[in-house]
């Protein structure tokens, strides 16, 4: 990956890799679920402690192969006294478009067929680096799994390939890891030497064709991570435009995992939905816009915005170019209009904060309307203060509210004004200079410019219309 960050904790859909493997193995209702751990093991630890704080890990020092990492894994359940029996199921970390559904009938085909081992394969248009499953010629029982590099000719030209995921019989598979040997090109413990000596024991070896090859691509590089987070967001938009869901262009609409939507909800061409979003039955959300960990109210309408742990009522208006940071609460039928940004700040139902408005740390009561380019001074430079705004108040443009104060219900505040001390209920607010003309000052300060010129001329002119 040539990165910093572990290959696993790479994340695609608001979930790393190793998150969605743990996710659809979640869905089998496993008894134990380890995950074995190497490179970086304590980033991978802390970051699994947070997803899915159940999960065991067991550590594999040394990169010895993967039935080398499989037996770690085992190893780690022998230790609290842990003796396995029935099936065990075994994934890689790093195939995020992996199910619960197909892990399901892998699961199913391994009971139903009574094998020993059970192999997900799948079909794929190119085999190049995958271990191809060789089959019985004539019965089509599955007889080895050959590694790219240790493979002759013949099965190379194999497109059934090996996902790396498996199904055993787990007294069968403890039995037949100490077995393993190095004796190949890689000098490593391979899982899939487990299926020959299962079967040369007499047991059964099987496999389940997945029905998308797809599901287990796995990711080595940024090329492939970005394909994968394409098909997944194919999956997840498809999921939701058959439940009712319009999303009008789904090539340039991006949603993680974690996003809900109800029906008759739109969702607009440019537009990414992140997080614990929720977009409510017939809102609309962009063109262009980015929504993180936010709740859309039904009927809401949210353009060429961007909100970050907000909830925006039903029937609400955002936008364009709003900026909803995390705290903010818009009522239902309220407005968050262009160029305007709140923060920690509630609003009330019905009212509007139009345009070039800054609001933070505020509440603001129903019905009421912010005038053009106002700004909520709530830091003194050492701490954050509150401004609160009552119901039913008309504030000027031009206004700036130095926190802490408070405007009363129905109250008035003149343009231009510095409201620095509490305003009554009812009351009107006027905190500006009064306006002094001089008059002639560009003719004696500027003579002769076009200033002066201009100013000349309208002075004629009024003079002869008397």
């Amino acid at each position: 990956m040539k990165s910093a960050t572990p290959k696993v904790l790479h994340a695609i859909c608001g979930r790393s890799l190793v998150g969605h493997v743990v996710a659809a193995s979640r869905e089998l209702d496993p008894e134990h679920l380890v995950v074995v751990v190497g490179h970086a093991r304590e980033q991978v630890r802390a970051h699994l402690a947070e997803v899915d704080p159940a999960v065991r890990t067991a550590v594999q020092d040394e990169q010895l192969g993967t039935g080398h990492a499989v037996r770690m894994g085992l190893e780690e359940l022998a230790a609290d006294g842990i003796a396995l029996d029935g099936t065990v199921i075994v994934v890689c970390g790093d195939t995020p478009l992996l199910t619960g559904e197909t892990l399901g009938r892998l699961s199913d085909t391994h009971a139903a067929d009574k094998n020993a081992v059970t192999v997900l394969s799948a079909e794929v248009p190119d085999a190049t680096g995958y271990g191809r499953i060789v089959r019985d010629e004539v019965t089509g029982a599955v007889t080895a799994i050959v590694e790219h590099k240790d493979a002759d000719d013949a099965q190379r030209g194999i497109r059934e390939i090996n996902s790396g995921v498996f199904a055993f019989d787990a007294k069968l598979l403890v039995e037949a890891l100490g077995q393993v040997r190095t004796d190949n090109s890689q000098g490593e413990e391979y899982l899939t030497d487990v299926l020959g000596i299962v079967r040369a024991a007499g047991h059964r070896v099987g496999a389940a064709v997945a029905d998308d090859h797809r599901e287990i691509l796995g990711i080595n590089n940024r090329v492939q991570l970005a394909e994968a987070r394409r098909l997944l967001n194919e999956r997840l938009l498809e999921r939701a435009m058959l439940a009712g869901v319009t999303v009008v262009d789904p090539a340039s609409t991006w949603v993680d995992v974690s996003v809900e939507f109800e029906p008759d909800a739109v969702v607009h061409p440019g537009t990414q939905l992140l997080g614990a979003t929720r977009v409510g039955g017939g809102a609309e959300v962009g063109p262009h816009s980015r929504i993180t960990d936010t709740v859309v109210g039904a009927g809401a309408v949210v353009s060429f915005a961007v909100a970050e742990g907000a909830r925006i009522g039903d029937g609400a208006n955002v936008g364009p170019y709003a900026y909803l940071r995390p705290g903010t609460d818009l009522g239902s039928k309220s407005k968050a209009g262009t160029y305007v940004e709140m923060k920690n700040a509630s609003i009330g139902e019905g009212t509007k904060v139009p345009h070039l408005s800054y609001v933070g740390d505020a509440t603001i009561g129903e019905y009421s309307n912010i005038g053009a380019a106002s700004v909520f001074v709530n830091y003194d430079g050492e701490a954050k203060h509150h401004t609160t705004v009552g119901s039913h108040c008309k504030t000027g443009s031009d206004n700036m509210f130095v926190a802490p104060v408070t405007i009363g219900d129905g109250a008035y505040t003149a343009a231009g004004s510095v409201i620095t001390k509490d305003v009554p209920p009812g009351s009107l607010a006027v905190a500006r200079g009064q306006q002094r003309n001089i008059e002639g000052w560009v003719a004696r300060k500027r003579p002769g410019s076009a200033a002066a010129q201009a100013a000349a001329a309208a002075r004629q002119e009024s003079e002869g219309e008397r």
